[in-house]
C-alpha cells in the first residue's frame, strides 16, 4: 500500500466530489493505475536484493571500462579498485565476482548497456543511489590525477543511460574535485588539526565539498549540509539498492561531508 500511496491519494482526491463512496472508488482506481504504471516502468519487479546485485556488477564493470578507456590500466586505477573491494570487505566468491566484473569491463567490446540497463531499471526515481554510483566512477577516472577525454566519453554514456543530466553530473564532479583538494589540505575526517594550518585554500575546498559558495548565508549552508547527509545516509542508501558491502563507503562520504561542514562552521565563528 505504501508503495502506491501516490496513486491512492490522487485517486481519492479525484473521487472526493462523489462523497465517501466516490473517494473510496477513486482511491482504488488510483491504486491499480499506479501499480500498472510502475509495473510497465519495471520498478515493480525490482526487489532490494536485485537492485543491490545490479549495483554491484555495474560498479566493477564500469570501473574496468573507465580504467581501460585511455588504452592502459594504470597502477593507481588497479589500486583504487582493490581499495574499494577491501573497504567493502569482499572475500572469497564476492571478491572473485568483483574482479571478474572489472576484467569484463576492460574488454574492448564490452557493452555498457549490459550492466547499466538493469541498474537503470532497478533505480527508477532513485537519485541518491545513482549519485553514489557516479561518485565511485568519477573517483576511478580521477585517481591517477588525469581526466582524459576517453574517460569523459565513458562517463557521458553512463550518465545518458542512467538518466543523469549534464548539470547533475557537473555538480557531482565539482564536489569530487573539491573533496580531493580538501584531503590534501588536511581536512579529511580526523584531520582538523592539519586543516587549521592549511589556510584559505583548504577552506575554499571545504565549501566546494558542500557545493556552496563561500559567501552563502547560514541557512543555505545548513540546507546544503543536511541535503548531502541525507543523500549519503548509509541506511537509506542500502534500503534503496546500495549493496550492504558498500555501507563503509557511504559512511566515509558522510564523514567527509561532516568534516567539511565542521571546518566551515569553525571558520565563521
Amino acid at each position: 500500500m505504501a508503495r502506491h500511496r501516490t496513486g491512492l491519494v490522487l485517486g481519492a482526491l479525484i473521487g472526493l466530489t462523489g462523497g465517501p463512496s466516490g473517494m473510496l472508488f477513486g482511491a482504488a482506481i488510483g491504486y491499480y493505475l499506479d501499480k500498472l504504471i510502475r509495473s510497465v516502468a519495471g520498478a515493480e519487479s525490482w526487489t532490494q536484493a536485485k537492485a543491490q546485485t545490479a549495483f554491484f556488477d555495474a560498479t566493477f564493470c564500469v570501473m574496468g571500462k573507465i580504467a581501460k578507456a585511455d588504452g592502459q590500466v594504470s597502477a593507481e586505477e588497479i589500486q583504487y579498485a582493490e581499495a574499494v573491494m577491501t573497504r567493502m570487505q569482499l572475500t572469497g566468491d564476492s571478491r572473485k565476482r568483483a574482479i571478474e566484473c572489472f576484467s569484463q569491463g576492460k574488454e574492448a567490446d564490452f557493452d555498457l548497456a549490459q550492466v547499466l540497463e538493469p541498474l537503470r531499471r532497478a533505480l527508477v526515481n532513485n537519485a541518491s543511489v545513482k549519485q553514489m554510483f557516479i561518485e565511485i566512477q568519477l573517483q576511478t577516472a580521477l585517481v591517477d590525477g588525469e581526466f582524459s577525454p576517453s574517460e569523459g566519453l565513458v562517463l557521458t554514456q553512463v550518465c545518458q543511460m542512467l538518466g543523469i543530466t549534464q548539470r547533475e553530473f557537473e555538480a557531482v564532479a565539482n564536489r569530487m574535485k573539491s573533496e580531493g583538494s580538501f584531503h590534501q589540505a588536511g581536512g579529511q575526517s580526523g584531520g582538523q588539526g592539519q586543516f587549521e594550518g592549511s589556510g584559505n585554500v583548504g577552506l575554499k575546498q571545504a565549501y566546494g565539498v558542500l557545493g556552496v559558495a563561500q559567501d552563502c548565508d547560514a541557512k543555505s549552508l545548513k540546507m546544503a549540509y543536511r541535503k548531502l547527509m541525507s543523500q549519503h545516509h548509509p541506511d537509506k542508501l542500502v534500503a534503496r539498492g546500495l549493496p550492504d558491502e558498500m555501507m563503509e563507503i557511504a559512511k566515509q562520504k558522510t564523514q567527509e561531508i561532516q568534516a567539511a561542514y565542521d571546518a566551515v562552521k569553525k571558520s565563521r565563528k
